[in-house]
């Protein structure tokens, strides 16, 4: 597990004083403001968030530091990264994106299938991409086709329908 976990995105200035329009990836995507300080990836840049408003396809904020439309365009898809120890915990059957990415996954007979290369959601609900050799292989992540995630031991079971892993 990694010490920071990515809850957000700038995607570009709003308005002309300095305000960026944010991507909040959190469930609740008002509490992005209160994980404390953000930082870039690289942790070379910190910003404390004041949301303002909501807008369309994201949350009007102000980040410390920026105060022109200019200096906000320049941070256009910066991701912002939070301490994990600023974040909630979960319980049992709710795990962070960070957490899944890497896991090793197999099948319910024990066979190795790959590993997960990301979490994606498009709007009816999160799919593992597994890495699968040289192909991926896209993964519904519901109780049914995942019934194990073990995040101790590093590994996902999954049941996949007949031929999702076919080549």
């Amino acid at each position: 597990m990694t010490d920071k976990v990515c809850v957000g995105a700038i995607a570009g200035a709003f308005g002309v004083r300095g305000e960026v329009r944010l991507k909040s990836f959190c469930a609740v995507p008002e509490d992005i403001a209160s994980y404390g300080p953000l930082s870039t990836e690289d942790g070379g840049r910190s910003f404390t968030v004041s949301l303002s408003r909501p807008i369309k396809n994201g949350i009007a904020a102000r980040l410390s530091g920026v105060s022109s439309k200019e200096a906000a365009d320049a941070l256009r898809g910066t991701r912002l990264y939070a301490p994990r120890t600023a974040l909630p915990s979960l319980p049992d059957d709710e795990f962070y994106h960070a957490d899944l990415i890497g896991l090793a996954v197999a099948d319910t007979g024990g066979g190795e299938l790959g590993t997960v290369a990301a979490v994606l959601n498009h709007g009816a609900s999160d799919l593992l991409e597994v890495r699968a050799g040289s192909k991926s292989v896209l993964v519904p992540f519901t109780r049914e086709i995942v019934p194990t995630v073990d995040i101790a031991a590093g590994r996902i079971v999954v049941d996949p329908p007949e031929g999702l892993f076919d080549d």
